[in-house]
């Protein structure tokens, strides 16, 4: 047998002009098949910053009260698992799946979170180094944050009144709260930056992820309750907990936990990843100097 007939079917010469795609169809197939590149993730998520920045400002105040009630679904499935599990080294790792329910719910719904708009909305303002991106920016920040914190809060003191949930699960509501509230300015500062730095990676995977998506969100999540990063509006409905119960004052839990948190969260998801995103796109994009 010679050396041709050895050869696969449809394998040519190096001379020879290759014939692999033979429809419109099949060419279609290969590019949803191929792995986006970094350059095209940026450009995705850069074009959804573009459209968040300019959503009427009503929009985003109620989607991000909505983020922020459903945020609480973390806390209370993380507390039931919390009840139920027995006391053992290992439970927490089974706890902490509870942590990626609401997250599931709030980016798979498309609601407005934070601590994802710390990347979304960040790469139009470095690639384009604008006025109106800047102002803009901010804009969104300051609505999506009081919005998603005022949510946190009224999810937070609901579950407070008597009779929402059993006294048992209360009673976890509030352990769970105190585990993930604990710490000093610096610490909740430090363990922070970490949880930004996740949010802004489930934003940089979500466009190659496809079907995916959930499986991405639920393991970064879970990586975060698990390892015992703080999120800022998570984090919001725990400390409401402890605030509507007594156990802490308003500037304490605004010094030691808010703000620390708040700013670890902006420092890993801008400062860290953001920033690390576009250094390795930065040279094959374009960029705009609209100041």
């Amino acid at each position: 047998m010679t050396a041709d007939e050895n050869r696969p079917t449809g394998i040519k010469d190096n001379d020879e002009a290759p014939e692999t795609i033979h429809a419109e169809s099949e060419e279609e197939s290969v590019t949803q098949a191929t792995r986006l590149s970094a350059r095209l993730i940026y450009e995705v998520i850069r074009r959804d910053g573009d459209e968040e920045l300019s959503r009427p400002a009503m929009s985003l105040v109620w989607s991000g009260l909505a983020a922020g009630v459903l945020i609480s679904m973390s806390v209370i499935s993380q507390a039931v698992l919390h009840h139920n599990l027995p006391d053992a080294d290992w439970a927490i790792l089974v706890e902490s799946l509870g942590y990626s329910v609401g997250f599931l719910v709030v980016i798979l719904g498309r609601m407005q979170l934070f601590t994802e708009n710390t990347i979304t909305t960040v790469l139009p303002v470095i690639s384009r180094r604008s006025m109106w991106c800047l102002n803009r920016t901010a804009r969104l920040w300051g609505l999506v944050m009081t919005a998603n914190v005022v949510g946190a809060m009224i999810a937070a003191g609901f579950l407070t009144l008597p009779g929402v949930v059993s006294p048992e699960l209360y009673e976890s509501l509030l352990a769970v709260a105190r585990h993930a509230v604990e710490g000093d300015a610096l610490t909740n500062f430090l363990r922070s930056m970490p949880a930004g730095v996740l949010i802004a990676a489930i934003v940089w995977i979500m466009p190659s992820a496809g079907g995916n998506s959930f499986f991405v969100i639920l393991t970064l999540t879970w990586i975060m309750a698990a390892a015992g990063f703080a999120h800022i509006v998570a984090g919001s409905v725990e400390y409401g907990l402890i605030l509507w119960n007594g156990e802490t004052d308003v500037m304490t839990g605004l010094l030691r936990f808010f703000f620390p948190v708040l700013a670890g969260n902006i420092t890993g998801g801008t400062a860290v990843f953001a920033l690390m995103a576009w250094g390795q796109v930065r040279r094959e994009v374009k960029q705009g100097t609209d100041i």
